[in-house]
């Protein structure tokens, strides 16, 4: 089944108009959910909603409440909440433009595919693409969405655009309350220096494929074996426990260590190749004279 756009709308610049569809560019991935189970019977827990002193009521008979003191709501209907008219709600207004990397990362929210909407949109959509990117630029600008207001990034991405939702400044703590206990001591040079090599060493291109999440798949093993056990209790050999703060580390000789390991490792994989070279030499020399002699 094609994927479906989760927002219609078109992405306005100055007096130009571009027709776009948005389509989420993330998944959930393999993530196991739970269910809450009654274990003398075996059976799911079902939730009910309810009304103090009345019981379970139908869903018709719900609507959104906003409380304004303690046991008072506003009570608004599904109508009365479309209602309210918003100007980015099928328009994008890019409104400004910054440094495609003049954006904290931790304002980044949520990533979307952008896509034309159809054939006459995409000359203008690639007018806009390219414009952005020899200026390395990111254009910023509102859309509602699913009920909700946005502040939105739009950068160049691969051949096409991404959008990517923002966070509110409300919405991020301000670093300074966690960081204010670390002092202003410089590193020691010589640790400095070890770290930078220990760092350059694994110097490389992220390849997501190459990470994949250890407890899901733990849990997928303790499920299938937990099937085969027929329900008998299954515990899993805990890691090795993780050091706590107090503990004093040498951190000169971890990070010597650690670059000497490195060392190792790369030089015994290239030795081994030379290795067998040589054993294969040694060896033709003896089989020689037998000749001579036969």
């Amino acid at each position: 089944m094609a994927a479906r756009p989760i927002w219609r709308g078109q992405i306005r610049l100055a007096l130009v108009s571009i027709p776009v569809e948005l389509y989420s560019a993330t998944k959930s991935g393999a993530a196991i959910q739970f269910h809450q189970v009654h274990e003398p019977s075996g059976k799911r827990i079902k939730y009910e909603k309810v009304v103090p002193g009345i019981g379970p009521v139908d869903r018709d008979e719900i609507v959104k409440g906003y409380e304004v003191s303690k046991g008072h709501y506003v009570l608004l209907d599904p109508e009365e909440i479309e209602s309210v008219k918003l100007e980015s709600r099928k328009t994008l207004d890019l409104v400004e433009f910054v440094d495609d990397d003049g954006i904290d990362p931790m304002y980044f929210d949520k990533p979307y595919y952008v896509v034309p909407a159809d054939d006459l949109a995409e000359e203008a959509y690639v007018v806009l693409r390219d414009a952005l990117r020899a200026a390395n630029k990111v254009g910023v600008g509102q859309l509602a969405m699913r009920g909700q207001e946005y502040v939105v990034a739009l950068k160049p991405h691969d051949r096409g655009m991404l959008i990517e939702t923002l966070r509110y400044a409300d919405e991020v703590n301000k670093s300074s309350g966690f960081f204010r206990d670390i002092g202003d001591t410089k590193p020691d040079p010589d640790l400095l220096d070890m770290a930078s090599m220990l760092i350059e060493r694994k110097a490389g291109e992220f390849d997501p494929n190459e990470f994949h999440n250890r407890y899901v798949d733990a849990l997928h093993r303790l499920i299938e074996k937990k099937q085969k056990a027929k329900g008998e209790k299954i515990i899993e050999e805990a890691d090795e426990a993780v050091p706590k703060g107090s503990n004093v580390i040498d951190l000169m000789a971890a990070l010597k260590k650690s670059l000497g390991d490195e060392k190792k490792g790369k030089s015994e994989s290239k030795a081994k190749k030379p290795a067998a070279k040589k054993a294969s030499a040694r060896k033709e020399p003896e089989k020689a004279p037998a000749r001579k002699r036969a």
